[in-house]
């Protein structure tokens, strides 16, 4: 789920990103070398910084409360994923194969009988046969020899592997204005790292989030601040409104075998 900290920690890389465009190891676009963070700087280390002609750039929420803005009726989203782990049949013999990952589980039925092993951490397609070998010896002979189970007699053999599902849902939506604070020791740097910054982002409806989200980015408001009573500083604050979402995720197992309805409008196989 997206947190407020989310959001500022991709406004954070997106301000870097500006002016750092060919990345921190190269000098800034504007410049002086900038330190961009999240927080409100420490005032000891913001004048060592100035006296050294050195810009601090902070990104943190502002002090309104925000609101919230859900308009949107719950629905989850199941999302698909293809197992790693693969299981082919030819005759009487299943075949495992493939990269094998947790939440994967690899089933077979027998003359009409199932059954099923999850995949765990560590396992290798030869850990896998010999599991699901194990599972069908409780009723009958199995056997198995590196990736493969050869099951003597069965004249029925299906086999196939399936994985969990993650499902998300909206669970609330909400607006907070995020400042972008340019301390600076000059005008014209000021002007210049806050001019780049307010361009770029103006121009970013959208910014993505570590969770696969995005929050929707519009302007608010700039103020500068030349009356400072320190007399190296020159500050001008840039505050974007973020929206953004509450997702709510769990993991769903999928089914093996069969056809199930529900509510008359999903199918599940």
């Amino acid at each position: 789920m997206a947190d407020i900290s989310d959001v500022e920690n991709a406004l954070t890389g997106a301000v870097t990103s500006i002016l750092y465009p060919n990345g921190s190891a190269e000098a800034s676009f504007p410049g002086p070398l900038c330190r961009i963070y999240r927080g409100w700087p420490a005032p000891a280390t913001l004048n060592a910084d100035l006296t050294a002609g050195v810009a601090n750039i902070t990104v943190n929420g502002d002090n309104d409360p925000g609101r919230t803005t859900t308009r949107y009726l719950q629905q989850w989203q199941v999302g698909t994923t293809s197992p790693g782990t693969a299981a082919g049949v030819s005759g009487q013999t299943i075949t495992i194969s493939g990269t094998p990952a947790v939440g994967d589980v690899v089933g077979a039925i027998v003359d009409g009988v199932p059954y099923a092993y999850r995949v765990v951490a560590g396992d290798s397609p030869g850990l896998i046969a010999a599991n699901l070998a194990q599972a069908i010896q409780t009723t009958r002979i199995a056997n198995y020899q590196g990736f493969a189970v050869t099951i003597p007699g069965a004249h029925a053999v299906t086999a196939q592997a399936v994985c969990d599902n993650t499902a998300q849902v909206e669970s609330r939506r909400q607006e907070k204005d995020i400042r972008i604070a340019c301390w600076c020791a000059t005008p014209s740097v000021r002007d210049i790292i806050a001019a780049a910054i307010d361009s770029a982002l103006s121009g970013l409806a959208f910014l993505p989030l570590a969770d696969g989200t995005q929050a929707r980015l519009t302007y608010r408001n700039t103020q500068s601040y030349d009356q400072s009573q320190n007399a190296l500083l020159y500050r001008r604050d840039i505050v974007y409104t973020a929206e953004y979402a509450t997702i709510e995720t769990d993991t769903l197992p999928s089914m093996l075998f069969g056809v199930s309805n529900v509510g008359d409008n999903t199918t599940y196989v």
